[in-house]
C-alpha cells in the first residue's frame, strides 16, 4: 500500500493516457446496450451543443444509432441538465442527483453574490421556492417567468440575450433589485433542488423538476453527492489534483481541496514524469499497467469532455497549436486524437447522402493516421446516415 510519506510508483504519460483512454471507452469501444454506462463513466457529454454530445457518445459506443440516444430520452433514462461549471451536460437520470447537488457549491456562490447586491434572503427564498413548485411539469422559459411571477406577486421581466450574440427578448424574474432571465434564475434554484431539461416543444427547451420527471427518482445528499462526483471524475480522468477537479467542476481551489481531503484514503499518488498527481487506489495496478496498440485515432467532436478535464492541456496538445483546440469564447475545437494527443482538428458538411470530412493536421502524420482517420470518418458517416464519406487532409 502506498503511503504519502513512501515513494510513489511512476508511470509515464503513455500509460496514462491508455489508462484515460480505456476510461472513456475510446480504447475499446462499448456496446450500444452499454449507452448509459458510457455517460457515467465519460462523467457525462457536454451538450451546449445537442450534435456534439451525440457525437462524442458515438465515438465511445460501438454500432451507436440515433435512435437509440433518443429511446434513452424517451424513456428518461438520459437527460440533458446544467451541472459541471454551470454547463449543459447529458447524463444518466440515475446520477443527475450527484451531478447537479455535487456541484451546487456554485449555486450558493450566486446566491452570495445576489446578496451582496442587495437582494434579500426572504426574495431569494421566495423567488428559488416559486420556481421549485411550478416546475411538477415541463414548462417553456417564458412559462416558468409567468407563473413564478404570478407567485411572486410581481409584473414579468424581460432582457435581451440568449447566448453566443442572441439578442433576442427573452423573459425574466424581477428578484428584489435584480432581474433573473429564467436560465440564470434555474442557476439559483440548484442551489436548493434538482431541474432537468424535459421535451422540447419546436425548437424551445422546457425545465422539470427531476422527482417530477424522473422514474425512481432518487435524491443524494450534498456531501455524498460531491464525493460520489469525485469518485466520477478521478474514474475518468486520474491522475489527477483537486486543482484540476476544481476547474472540471466549476468550484473555487478551496472547495474542490476541501472535498478532496474527505477522499484522501481513497487516493494514492503517483510520479506522471515529474508531475504529482492522485489515482484511485483501487486503480493503482491498472494504471501502471496501461498500454495500447498504436496508433489509435479518434475523432472527438465539438466540447468533447476528454479535452477539458484538468487544469494545464501539455499532454493533450502542443502550446503552438492549443489556440486552434481552445478557441476564443469558450469554444473547443472537434479534435483528431493519436494515441490520446491531439494531432489535427477536423470539421464536416453535408449534401444530400455525402459527407465531407475536412482534416487540418498540425505537422505530419503517418499512412496509418492517414488510415485511421479515413475508417473513423466512414463510422461518423454511418451514424449520420451518410455512406458517401470523402476525406480531406489539409
Amino acid at each position: 500500500m502506498t503511503t504519502r510519506t513512501s515513494t510513489p510508483p511512476s508511470v509515464n504519460w503513455e500509460q496514462v493516457a491508455a489508462f484515460r483512454l480505456a476510461r472513456h471507452h475510446l480504447l475499446d469501444r462499448a456496446p450500444a446496450r452499454s449507452l448509459l454506462t458510457v455517460a457515467r463513466d465519460m462523467a457525462g457529454a457536454q451538450a451546449q451543443l445537442l450534435s456534439a454530445a451525440q457525437l462524442s457518445l458515438r465515438t465511445r459506443v460501438r454500432d451507436l444509432r440515433l435512435a437509440h440516444i433518443e429511446k434513452a430520452f424517451e424513456e428518461r433514462k438520459l437527460v440533458k441538465a446544467s451541472c459541471m461549471r454551470r454547463t449543459l451536460f447529458l447524463v444518466p437520470s440515475e446520477h443527475l442527483a450527484v451531478f447537479v447537488r455535487g456541484t451546487a457549491r456554485r449555486a450558493e456562490r450566486e446566491i452570495r453574490w445576489a446578496r451582496s447586491k442587495g437582494v434579500p434572503d426572504r426574495d431569494i427564498d421566495a423567488a428559488i421556492d416559486a420556481a421549485l413548485s411550478v416546475l411538477d411539469e415541463p414548462l417553456t422559459r417564458s412559462e416558468i417567468a409567468e407563473h413564478v411571477c404570478r407567485k411572486l406577486g410581481v409584473q414579468v421581466g424581460s432582457y435581451h440575450g440568449g447566448g453566443w450574440g442572441n439578442r433576442r427578448q427573452l423573459a425574466a424574474v424581477p428578484v428584489g433589485k435584480l432581474n433573473y432571465p429564467v436560465v440564470e434564475l434555474l442557476h439559483l434554484v440548484a442551489a436548493r433542488g434538482v431541474v432537468c431539461y424535459g421535451p422540447y416543444r419546436g425548437n424551445e427547451p422546457t425545465f422539470v423538476r427531476a422527482d417530477a420527471w424522473i422514474p425512481d427518482w432518487r435524491d443524494v445528499p450534498g456531501e455524498q453527492a460531491e464525493e460520489s462526483l469525485l469518485r466520477l471524475y478521478m474514474n475518468a480522468f486520474s491522475p489527477a489534483t483537486a486543482e484540476d477537479f476544481a476547474v472540471w467542476a466549476g468550484i473555487t481551489f478551496m472547495q474542490a481541496r476541501q472535498i478532496w481531503a474527505r477522499l484522501q484514503a481513497e487516493f494514492a499518488r503517483v510520479d506522471v514524469e515529474g508531475w504529482a498527481a492522485d489515482v484511485l487506489r483501487k486503480d493503482l495496478t491498472r494504471l501502471t499497467k496501461a498500454e495500447f496498440e498504436s496508433p489509435l485515432v479518434r475523432l472527438l467532436p465539438y466540447f468533447d469532455t476528454f479535452l477539458l478535464a484538468h487544469r494545464e492541456r501539455d499532454h493533450l496538445v502542443d502550446v503552438k497549436h492549443r489556440p486552434n483546440v481552445y478557441r476564443p469564447q469558450g469554444w473547443i475545437a472537434p479534435v483528431v486524437l493519436v494515441d490520446g494527443r491531439v494531432r489535427a482538428v477536423w470539421e464536416h458538411s453535408r449534401k444530400g447522402n455525402r459527407l465531407y470530412v475536412k482534416v487540418a493536421k498540425f505537422g505530419p502524420i503517418s499512412r496509418r493516421i492517414t488510415a485511421g482517420i479515413r475508417e473513423e470518418a466512414q463510422e461518423l458517416g454511418r451514424f449520420l446516415g451518410a455512406p458517401d464519406v470523402i476525406v480531406q487532409t489539409v
